[in-house]
């Protein structure tokens, strides 16, 4: 919540630096303005039948407090922001590169069209999940959108660099899509702890989150091991694999990185620097189990 509003940041396409930026009011204004775009969006929810959740958003009288200015969380904000819009220029570049292979290679075509249809959806949404005053369901969706494009992009790049490998056997291709699976649901375990750590930051010192989290947290930490399990039984089984030796290895190291990233968080009160280091090595191991998978079942040369 460093920026209030969206696309802009505190109504500004450079955000302030000091409060003394920001006229009196701002608090009270910022409110409204997300009080009137929540009234828009629980609209399309009841058009999908989601009237509970609408609900839910307008009943909530939390979602409309304001946070104090901070100009560490709206740089970085701000900052993700700009990346955002990199990504979806780059991405907007890619679905034109793609026409001319609309006849020749049409997968790619569809499929830079559905990512480029999908960073569109992703940016408007971000803008719901600071409206919603980071609602935890808002932010599992906002992420799991993310990782669809990871995999999207990833195919992509496959698709677009096929070459000849060695037949996998179809267990290691099993155990592969087990290894996705289980790391997705160790992410969504992940959200859930991170919404709890949400509610605890504004009660709290950061010393006393760990000891407060209570099963999510437990459940959490304790899935990180069947995680890491499946991982290493996937690395045994397939770095005999010579075109698949680099980047097992690669995922293997990276689910490690994740782990200790997860004790760190877990013994050293959670620091600020780490969380988001979490996140991105769990994404990357996501994206390479996805260029994995795509390769095992790649039996096509397609220049």
């Amino acid at each position: 919540m460093g920026c209030p509003d969206w696309p802009r940041c505190f109504g500004s396409w450079t955000p302030p630096t000091s409060v003394d930026q920001l006229p009196a009011n701002y608090k009270e204004n910022y409110s409204a303005y997300r009080d009137k775009k929540n009234q828009k969006f629980a609209r399309y929810l009841r058009l999908v039948g989601m009237n509970a959740t609408a609900d839910q958003i307008l009943s909530d009288k939390s979602i409309l407090e304001e946070a104090d200015f901070n100009s560490t969380k709206t740089w970085i904000e701000y900052i993700n922001r700009l990346v955002g819009i990199v990504i979806g220029f780059l991405i907007t570049l890619l679905f034109y590169k793609s026409f001319s292979l609309k006849k020749s290679r049409p997968v790619l075509f569809w499929f830079s069209l559905a990512t480029f249809l999908g960073v569109i959806f992703q940016g408007w949404f971000g803008s719901i999940v600071v409206s919603t005053n980071l609602t935890r369901w808002t932010i599992t969706v906002h992420l799991f959108l993310a990782l669809l494009m990871v995999a999207l992009l990833v195919y992509l790049l496959h698709k677009g660099n096929e070459i000849k490998n060695q037949g996998a056997q179809s267990t290691s291709r099993l155990l592969l899509l087990a290894c996705m699976v289980t790391l997705l649901v160790q992410v969504f375990f992940g959200t859930e702890v991170r919404g709890s750590i949400d509610s605890l930051a504004a009660s709290m010192p950061r010393e006393n989150w760990i000891s407060q989290l209570g099963v999510d947290f437990i459940v959490h930490r304790s899935f990180s091991w069947i995680v890491l399990v499946i991982n290493t039984i996937f690395f045994l089984q397939i770095r005999k694999t010579i075109a698949l030796k680099t980047l097992s290895l690669a995922l293997f190291l990276l689910i490690l990185c994740s782990l200790a990233t997860g004790i760190a968080m877990a013994y050293f009160n959670i620091p600020a620097a780490i969380q988001p280091i979490h996140l991105l090595i769990a994404t990357l191991a996501f994206g390479l189990q996805l260029l994995l998978f795509f390769k095992m079942n790649n039996t096509v040369v397609n220049n």
